[in-house]
């Protein structure tokens, strides 16, 4: 059997996460026809990966490609799915999971993002790159790099600005760039999908301009499905080896 792909996104309280990761997904098997993808969550959503590939198990596969619908190489891809993998594994004799990079700062994914504020700039106007925030400095200086690449490439004042757990938050950020003279703010969206934490960055944002502009996420555009479907392509190529 050809080994299914098994997105696995976060998971959110907010069901309109849920609803846009299985967009996606339904973009990806339009994208890959006779290819068996499945939608999973690590937590708060339904269904759970370790149930999921379970249940690949007992219907007769014994091999899978879990694909991390992540921004971000911080805990969950580095912890929490690991953890999730290894579970699974013990209880199943001779499934072989391969976990393939998560989507980061592909170039496809970076052109979705630009493409979600093309239009929105004019006089003052300056970027705050909004994205989650993590513990870990390295998934945050990616974001970081994506910004200062913007700020070249778009010739405006641009910032990352983080829902949570790291500096600069969005007031901070805000503040940053009305020192450099800004007075109208673009939020450009790096995350997958709506959620609670978008929403706390679009209500700050406001805070610090009622007009600022509050771009989409990536959600189901087919340019995502395509990264997706590379990361698949390019973890399988690795299973094969190892199985030959």
């Amino acid at each position: 059997m050809t080994p299914p792909l098994v997105a696995v996104a976060h998971g959110s309280r907010d069901p309109r996460s849920a609803a846009t990761v299985r967009a996606l997904v339904d973009v990806v098997r339009a994208q890959a026809p006779g290819l068996d993808v499945r939608e999973s969550f690590l937590d708060l959503s339904e269904p759970r990966v370790t149930d999921v590939l379970r249940g690949l198990y007992a219907d007769g596969h014994r091999s899978a490609v879990v694909v991390p619908l992540l921004l971000g190489s911080a805990f969950h891809a580095r912890v929490d799915l690991p953890a999730l993998i290894d579970e699974v594994t013990a209880e199943c004799p001779g499934f072989r999971i391969r976990v393939s990079d998560v989507l980061g700062a592909d170039p496809a994914l970076e052109a979705v993002a630009l493409d979600r504020i093309a239009g929105a700039r004019r006089g003052g106007t300056g970027v705050l790159l909004s994205a989650v925030g993590s513990s870990n400095p390295e998934a945050n200086a990616v974001v970081a790099g994506l910004a200062a690449r913007w700020e070249k490439r778009l010739g405006l004042p641009v910032s990352e600005a983080f829902a949570s757990a790291a500096q600069p938050d969005i007031p901070a950020a805000a503040a940053r760039l009305r020192d450099r003279g800004v007075r109208h703010f673009v939020v450009a969206s790096w995350f997958l999908a709506p959620g609670l934490l978008p929403d706390r960055i679009a209500s700050l944002a406001r805070e610090a301009d009622a007009g600022a502009f509050i771009a989409e996420p990536l959600a189901d555009d087919p340019r995502v499905a395509d990264v997706v479907i590379g990361r698949y392509a390019a973890a399988i190529s690795g299973l094969l080896r190892t199985a030959a």
